[in-house]
């Protein structure tokens, strides 16, 4: 077993613009290079029935494994990989659906105000999955903004009249968009991600999502997108805590030439930004883990398998069959370290 990467699915919208291929330089098919991309999906694994109309790459069936695209197993899905060698890929979390969904979003224009649902919403109609999410920014124009919860006081009522009225924004919570800052946004908060901003998304494997309002913005065809305000208004958490703030960049002095930080923590996944300035050194092996780069560049060397290269932009999947994972920096790295729930990365 190795490291493993996979083939982007990127993803037009119009709130997208051109940050994804110009400064991760992902690589965007020429048909779609002057698109507006508002996403790539980096890794995912959606069962049947999971891919909304608005999302494209999906099977027949609503299904989307990413493809692999390196080493003996390129071209097979990841839902291939993990049936064919569960132990190998999973680890403790057996053969089931990979429980992550990672992306980079470049806002170039607000997103909608939305929401996502919970568990109790989920439960009561199967064809929702229940999402909830991290946004790391990588990238953040001056004065721009991220909208996360509401305003103390707002109720059900007031929020309702607001929404069907076209009055939402004075009722959000906005906070600035930092480089180097983690919002983790559980399911049932009301939130957007403002102008201006490219963030790397850590999530649960979903694709439903209500939208409350959308900026009185228009379609290609000239007429607003839909919106979901009953099932939104279901499932907003008006009495739940205020979002946590964000995790902030740690300049502390670290292990050595090692750094590490942790971002979030809950119940479907946390995150770690891990960093090694040079030289090289041993990887914890034994569980799944999800590697996203946003600096430099290293190489991953493992038993019984050639290296594998990556670089700022690149998502990879270390499985948890890999045998004595080594890195070697080829230039100052740093990337987040997203682990699954049985593992929380401590």
């Amino acid at each position: 077993m190795y490291p493993l990467k996979f083939v982007p699915v990127f993803q037009k919208r119009i709130w997208g613009g051109q940050k994804i291929q110009q400064l991760l330089r992902r690589p965007v098919p020429a048909q779609t290079a002057r698109a507006m991309v508002g996403e790539s999906w980096e890794l995912a694994d959606l069962p049947p029935g999971s891919v909304q109309g608005d999302s494209t790459g999906a099977a027949p069936d609503g299904s989307l494994s990413s493809l692999i695209a390196n080493g003996e197993l390129a071209g097979k899905t990841l839902r291939q990989a993990i049936l064919a060698e569960p132990a190998a890929i999973m680890g403790a979390a057996g053969s089931g659906y990979f429980p992550l969904l990672i992306k980079f979003l470049d806002a170039r224009e607000n997103l909608s105000v939305q929401v996502h649902p919970d568990a109790a919403y989920v439960q009561k109609h199967p064809g929702a999955h229940l999402k909830s999410e991290a946004w790391y920014v990588l990238a953040a124009a001056a004065g721009a903004k991220i909208y996360k919860g509401l305003k103390p006081g707002v109720d059900w009522r007031a929020f309702s009249v607001a929404v069907r009225s076209g009055r939402v924004e004075p009722l959000l919570q906005a906070v600035p968009a930092r480089t180097g800052d983690c919002h983790y946004l559980e399911s049932g908060t009301v939130h957007a991600l403002g102008a201006g901003v490219l963030v790397a998304e850590v999530q649960t494997p979903s694709d439903t999502t209500f939208r409350l309002f959308d900026w009185n913005r228009l379609d290609a065809n000239g007429k607003p997108r839909q919106l979901h305000i009953e099932p939104a208004l279901e499932v907003i958490g008006f009495d739940a805590a205020p979002p946590p703030a964000p995790a902030t960049m740690d300049r502390g002095p670290g292990n050595g030439p090692w750094r590490s930080t942790e971002l979030a923590h809950g119940p479907h996944f946390s995150i770690r930004r891990v960093s090694l300035e040079q030289g090289s050194g041993a990887v914890a092996g034994g569980q799944a883990v999800v590697w996203i780069c946003i600096r430099g560049q290293g190489v991953l060397t493992c038993q019984d398998s050639p290296p594998t290269a990556f670089a700022a932009g690149e998502t990879l999947l270390i499985p948890a069959g890999i045998r004595r994972p080594r890195l070697a920096v080829v230039s100052p790295c740093t990337w987040l370290e997203a682990h699954l729930p049985e593992s929380s990365g401590n």
